[in-house]
């Protein structure tokens, strides 16, 4: 199995649509994606180094969001290559993991 995160910010916007909706549609729609989670940040900073936080005062749409998902090697090539310029450079990584069996479930190769 290959477990990939994305790093974007919720007011990032795809080709027709907010980023995190169109990357969703790929995921599920297009490519039957093996499982995938989306976390919401409280509070992060990019390259720029300004920092985003969640206050109660102030609404931020710039707070962070990490897509994580996971797949066999194969699928998960076809991903990447399908988010092609929807994804910043530098903004996914990618790692090979060892997925163990649980109970009632067969073990993936």
């Amino acid at each position: 199995m290959t477990i990939v995160r994305i790093y974007l910010r919720e007011a990032d916007r795809g080709h027709h649509d907010g980023l995190l909706k169109e990357i969703m549609s790929i995921l599920h729609d297009e490519h039957r994606v093996h499982g995938v989670t989306v976390f919401r940040g409280i509070a992060g900073f990019g390259h720029h180094g300004d920092i985003h936080a969640s206050d109660i005062l102030h609404l931020n749409a710039h707070l962070p969001l990490v897509i994580e998902l996971f797949d066999e090697p194969a699928i998960v090539a076809s991903v990447i290559d399908a988010l092609g310029d929807l994804v910043a450079p530098g903004h996914l990584l990618q790692w090979p993991v060892h997925c163990e069996p649980g109970e009632g479930a067969s073990e993936v190769e």
